[in-house]
């Protein structure tokens, strides 16, 4: 599941993070040789990669005024990055990534470079980044004055080459089909659903499709280390940024000079990307529960029942209430489900969920209605909304090989809803278009170590429902001399944005001075939110 979520569908890894812009360095840097990592059949790939990136470092970026839809006012500056379609051919078709950057806030002297950024996704864009610095975010203000803030589209993402599935006023119209199934009917009509998707992929977006990965996106973010003059990259991934740097630190050890990786995606092989998910449905449901026990907690406000079993019952009520009749005609279970996941993904939501929650039980459907159903008016929401699924799917999908029997995804779904009812269905149905996908399925990278390759710090909260604490120890044990921060006892995806001095201190520490604990550390939770 993505976190840059549409209202109407489910969403998935990838968390909410901005970026920071750079001032220009003095002087095109040659690109280091990029190395294959020992992957066979990459050769090509990595010769097309370092092609690519020694061209980027001669013609820079041409920084200017951001174009004035795109809501990034000045000091921001965008600008543009060229990459080819496919590395195997670098002298082959080529698309444009959109770029941009605020330069650091300090001295001169105290400047390191770019520190750029990916929030997750796939399907997430970048380009919020440098507006932590011009909205004087206070957990960033003591890196943005050591680094420029850099933040991208990815390829197939809003400004760079777009993909697109279907219409989007199609795809957020609601309400959808109920994600659990009464009967096989119902999941028939799913499965039907899922092919055309595949199919509409095919049709709007062939060309893109057998090159929307994890490796290409990592070599693109190379090309834009070198177009940036940067010898060595200072990198700060969300979600699945996190393991779009696993790959780039598994492919590019050497051009690396820090990196973060917040909230972790299990990069082995055998979890990309099936099972991920299926671990997610399990990791929602234990953060949900949490939501439930904090809503009961505070009774006095929301009303809604002193236990989590009377919580449960709320939710179950009115889940049935909005499958017999939509709220505003518009609102069933798949909007319910869309709009209230927003909780077990970030605290930042438990509130505001509660609420429409609340208001809706004491007799007030508007606040629900209007939180949960899409808005067909918000022509370029939606738009964003359809391209950021395209891309989440495009990515998945091509990134490793999915189970094509429909016998397996019905039973292993059928197992894990039993359990873990709140996610199971309405992620599979949404990831089921990777069983009929038509552009060829890779083979994930091994993430691993490789000459070179710097010390990384790993954040991860126990509690992750997009990323199950897990993944960043597997990712912690691949990465020699890396170092995990664990904040203990809380679940918002996401960690580095949050307040936690004991995990922002040691963030700064690192990026500014390059320093980490001797051995792992365990912080207590960030503040659990006040109703």
């Amino acid at each position: 599941m993505r976190d840059n979520r549409p209202k109407s569908r489910l969403l998935a890894l990838g968390s909410a993070g901005a970026l920071v812009t750079a001032t220009l360095v003095a002087g095109a840097v040659t690109a280091p040789a990029a190395s294959a990592a020992g992957r066979p059949g990459q050769d090509r790939e990595a010769k097309g990669a370092a092609v690519a990136a020694a061209r980027a470092a001669k013609a820079g970026i041409d920084w200017q005024d951001c174009p004035a839809d795109w809501g990034l006012a000045k000091p921001i500056q965008c600008g543009w990055v060229s990459v080819p379609v496919d590395y195997a051919h670098p002298y082959g078709k080529q698309i444009k990534l959109a770029v941009d950057r605020i330069g650091n806030t300090g001295t001169p002297q105290e400047r390191q470079g770019s520190l750029v950024y990916n929030p997750g996704g796939p399907g997430g864009s970048g380009l919020r980044f440098p507006t932590r610095v011009t909205n004087k975010n206070p957990v960033w203000a003591n890196v943005a004055k050591a680094y420029d803030f850099v933040g991208f589209d990815p390829r197939g993402v809003g400004h760079s080459a777009p993909i697109s599935c279907i219409d989007p006023q199609e795809f957020v119209k609601a309400p959808k089909m109920d994600p659990v199934p009464d009967t096989e009917a119902d999941k028939r009509a799913q499965r039907k659903l899922a092919r055309e998707y595949a199919e509409g992929c095919a049709e709007r977006s062939g060309a893109m499709l057998p090159f929307m990965t994890t490796p290409n996106t990592a070599r693109d973010l190379d090309v834009i280390r070198a177009a940036l003059g940067e010898k060595k990259l200072n990198y700060l991934g969300v979600s699945y940024g996190t393991y779009l740097g696993a790959v780039y630190g598994t492919l590019f050890p050497g051009h690396l000079r820090r990196m973060i990786v917040d909230s972790v995606v299990d990069p082995a092989r055998e979890n990309i990307w099936y099972e991920a998910n299926l671990n997610q449905d399990i990791a929602f449901e234990g953060r949900w529960k949490d939501w439930e026990d904090w809503v009961a907690a505070n009774d006095a406000a929301f009303h809604l029942g002193t236990t989590r079993a009377a919580v449960q019952a709320k939710w179950l009520q009115l889940r049935a209430t909005a499958k017999k009749n939509p709220l505003g005609g518009v609102v069933g279970p798949a909007e319910l489900i869309s709009f209230f996941q927003n909780a077990p993904y970030y605290d930042s939501s438990w509130v505001p969920v509660a609420t429409a929650f609340s208001k809706y039980v004491a007799g007030d459907t508007k606040a629900l209605v209007d939180a949960a159903a899409p808005d067909m008016s918000d022509t370029a929401g939606n738009i964003t909304a359809e391209n950021g699924n395209a891309v989440y799917t495009a990515v998945e999908c091509t990134d490793a090989k999915w189970p094509t029997s429909w016998k397996k995804w019905d039973r292993d779904n059928t197992r894990l809803n039993k359990d873990y009812p709140f996610m199971t269905w309405a992620n599979a149905w949404m990831n089921l278009p990777c069983a009929t996908w038509p552009a060829k399925q890779r083979t994930p990278v091994e993430v691993t170590t490789h000459k070179g390759l710097p010390q990384v710090l790993i954040v991860q909260s126990t509690r992750d429902a997009a990323t199950p604490y897990e993944g960043a120890v597997d990712l912690h044990k691949r990465f020699q001399g890396s170092r995990l921060i664990t904040e203990k006892d809380a679940g918002s995806h996401g960690v580095t944005g949050l307040v936690n001095p004991c995990i922002n201190q040691r963030v700064d520490s690192y990026l500014i001075d390059g320093k980490l604990d001797g051995a792992d550390v365990t912080c207590g939770p960030h503040a659990t939110p006040k109703p």
